[in-house]
């Protein structure tokens, strides 16, 4: 039921809702927030959407066929019961898993969903399969996911990710800040779980005031906040590999790095080092090298080495710079640097990962708020995430990964619930071809957003401001654990997603084990009282039940001293071993060497793209496409709302590019464009900048895929989604990890577009039942 004091706890921030006469008619941000996030507000036009969904639909053809391959996304939708509903979703399980065993259901299920433990999506969906006998899941993130399988080679684990350096300690030590793919501000408006603070630019806006010298490594200007007065050095894309390595090399002929940190503190950089010299291939990765890739002059490289040498530094590495071809390799080098400098482990120095990106680097809650427990997935089956299409397309092949080989189920039913594959992934005609395959797909949302308008049976759900919840940042960057508190009963006839998976699993059978007895609200209860045992374990006490929900939040204060990434290890790193086989920081990992891929060698090493500027496919596509987070939505959430429509040009999702770039091309501002290659098309509206580096464009992921004709692999984004256009393989045998950021094309002008279907919602058929 309705609160009569609700506030909404989202990825991108905490709000007061403002109800008149049954509908959401504004949101006020928390007053504790600093900096809300500018796309809140679209909130409110998303709730009574036109495009959200109020009952349960099931695709016209697969009504009157039943399950097999077909054209999903070109099809009307068929009104159902939801008794109806859960009979078709619950048997289909049923007879896919007798038919062709439990791994061939697909349940990676990736994305961000809605804030909130209770009614999160993936861990109920995922605990309502493992009471059945399980599925093949999805393992790794697109976000990060070269990062998060080669750091734990050389650092033991993810502590870059979950300890980060404390801002705090980065403001009041630092003399030197190096940036590689920038510090966007942007993309910290959103943390995954919630974010009720937003404090990064504070932080920033201090580290200005004190006067730290910043350097910028990108092709974005607007990647790094202008307070900062950062010097720019304009690199081509996906170089930053080849420049930290002639970083590295000026360090060692100069006599500038820590020889005594290295050799107490890492192994096998004797191993590494003769790449770096040239002794094992002949040519040095010196900064004369580097220019000619990244065309920054061999000069800038050499001087910023000597300032990172004699100031306190951090080297900031963002998630951009790893989404690439090989981008296991920046982030080694990255660490390889950091320990050449010596600073690993002390205030304001050393490395850090993602700052920029949600709440990296503020103080952390010490402990975390439970989830519902999702068991264990008794299948033991996963694929790496990003290589779903290749998982649909060849049954029984499989791919090398993180040294082992995966082999592919044959998958015959996708459930997805609390994502957007076709925003996310890459290639999208090859993934419209994958999606053809299966015999059922199901999907849970609340919106006719694209992955639901590729489904066969759609589930509709209650928002946020539909439903009470317990949310808090996932990984404890934001401090606060807040009760979202339902504004509005549910739309129609959505339901919030426990209830929903409640039902399938009474259906099926299993409803006492997946429910324990209680229901969302008894859940509620009981993971806030974990909570508190969770909290009173680190000597923090938290307020019972009745007065946090009264109070509707509960913030802990920060930590006293800010944490120190590695500062244990550096104190005493015997007693404080790294979990690598070693125990010291690997330059060169013998394990990897072991795995035998030749596309991920044993120690940091520059290896070329397939596509890049330096490339001989650069003569036929001259442009390399970054694809990065918008400013206007959180992904693709939101992109019918207020602020990510003003920010459209023609309706299409805007493209950046130099001024000497459209001339060359007779272009002008605000034309509509086709920007294409090889794998596909898309159209976007022209903005020209000089905030960008000639030969490159920039478009923002998310734009909702508005295919020309619906369902038919091949057909070019009237709207502007970039991932038409990305390649669909992965960074390297290591990782399998997204590579979007290695893309070339080329723009021309649009003479004659035609409209924007994107919020229009599919056609429906008159109900059946």
């Amino acid at each position: 039921m309705p609160a009569t004091n609700p506030q909404v706890f989202t990825h991108w921030g905490l709000f007061a809702p403002q109800v008149r006469d049954g509908r959401v008619s504004a949101l006020t941000p928390s007053p504790s927030d600093p900096n809300p996030s500018r796309y809140g507000i679209s909130l409110v036009d998303a709730v009574h959407s036109r495009l959200r969904i109020t009952q349960p639909m099931v695709r016209e053809g697969w009504l009157e066929r039943g399950p097999g391959p077909g054209p999903r996304g070109g099809e009307a939708f068929v009104p159902v019961s939801w008794e109806r509903a859960i009979d078709l979703v619950a048997g289909e399980i049923d007879r896919v898993r007798g038919t062709h065993g439990n791994p061939s259901i697909y349940a990676g299920s990736y994305g961000w969903g809605s804030a909130g433990t209770v009614h999160a999506a993936r861990p109920l969906l995922h605990r309502y399969l493992n009471l059945l006998g399980g599925f093949t899941d999805g393992v790794g993130n697109y976000s990060a996911g070269a990062a998060f399988y080669i750091l734990p080679h050389v650092l033991g684990g993810l502590e870059a990710f979950a300890a980060p350096t404390d801002w705090r300690s980065i403001v009041a030590d630092s003399e030197l800040l190096v940036a590689f793919g920038g510090l966007p501000l942007k993309n910290s408006q959103a943390d995954l779980g919630g974010a009720a603070r937003h404090e990064t630019a504070d932080y920033l806006r201090a580290l200005a005031r004190r006067g730290v010298e910043c350097v910028y490594i990108g092709p974005l200007r607007e990647d790094m906040p202008a307070a900062l007065g950062a010097h720019w050095l304009a690199a081509r894309p996906n170089t930053d590999t080849a420049f930290m390595l002639a970083l590295a090399h000026t360090l060692y002929v100069e006599n500038l790095w820590d020889r005594a940190f290295v050799e107490r503190y890492c192994t096998g950089f004797e191993r590494f080092l003769p790449y770096l010299t040239g002794t094992a291939d002949g040519q040095a990765k010196d900064a004369d090298w580097a220019a000619a890739i990244t065309e920054v002059p061999a000069d800038a490289i050499r001087a910023l080495a000597r300032r990172m040498a004699h100031k306190r530094t951090f080297i900031n590495c963002s998630l951009s710079v790893q989404r690439q071809d090989h981008g296991e390799q920046p982030y080694w080098m990255l660490v390889t640097l950091a320990a050449m400098l010596g600073q690993i482990g002390l205030p304001g120095g050393g490395f850090g990962c993602g700052y920029g990106t949600g709440g990296t680097g503020t103080p952390r809650r010490p402990f975390p708020v439970p989830r519902l427990p999702t068991g264990r997935n008794p299948s033991g089956r996963f694929i790496p995430v990003a290589r779903i299409a290749d998982l649909l397309l060849n049954p029984g092949g499989g791919c090398r990964f993180n040294g082992q080989t995966i082999e592919y189920a044959d998958i015959r039913l996708v459930y997805w619930a609390g994502g957007n594959p076709f925003h996310h992934h890459q290639d999208l005609g090859r993934l419209l071809r994958a999606w053809q395959r299966p015999d059922t797909v199901v999907v849970h949302d609340a919106w006719w957003t694209p992955v639901a308008r590729h489904a066969d049976i759609v589930l509709p759900c209650c928002t946020a401001l539909e439903r009470d919840d317990l949310s808090s940042a996932m990984l404890g960057t934001d401090r606060s654990i807040v009760a979202n508190r339902a504004a509005l009963a549910p739309l129609g006839q959505s339901r919030p997603e426990y209830d929903i998976f409640a039902a399938l699993a009474a259906r099926s059978g299993v409803g006492d084990a997946f429910t324990e007895g209680r229901d969302a609200a008894a859940w509620l209860r009981h993971l806030y009282e974990e909570t508190r045992t969770a909290a009173a374990r680190d000597g923090i006490e938290l307020p019972d039940f009745e007065h946090f929900w009264q109070a509707g939040q509960v913030e802990i204060p920060p930590p006293p001293q800010p944490h120190v990434l590695l500062g244990a290890f550096r104190a005493d790193p015997d007693r404080n071993r790294l979990r690598t086989p070693s125990g010291r920081i690997e330059v060169y990992s013998a394990t990897i060497a072991g795995f035998g891929d030749a596309d991920c060698p044993p120690h940091p090493m520059w290896l070329e793209p397939a596509e890049w500027l330096g490339s001989p496919l650069a003569a036929q596509y001259p442009l390399h496409l970054v694809t990065n987070q918008p400013d206007t939505r959180l992904h693709s959430q939101l992109d019918m709302g207020r602020v990510s429509l003003a920010s459209k040009i023609a309706g299409r999702e805007p493209l950046h590019m130099h001024p000497a770039d459209a001339a060359a091309r007779g272009l002008a501002d605000g034309d509509v464009v086709r920007v294409h290659n090889a794998r596909g098309a898309c159209l976007a509206g022209l903005r020209i900048s000089d905030h960008i580096r000639p030969g490159v464009v920039q478009m923002a992921t998310g734009a909702w895929y508005d295919p020309a004709e619906p369902g038919v692999p091949g057909s070019p984004c009237k709207h502007g989604n970039p991932n038409l256009l990305t390649p669909d393989h992965g960074s390297s045998a290591l990782a399998q990890a997204c590579s979007a950021q290695s893309t070339l094309v080329e723009v021309t002008r649009c003479a004659d577009p035609p409209p924007v279907t994107a919020f229009v919602p599919p056609p429906l058929r008159p109900p059946l039942d």
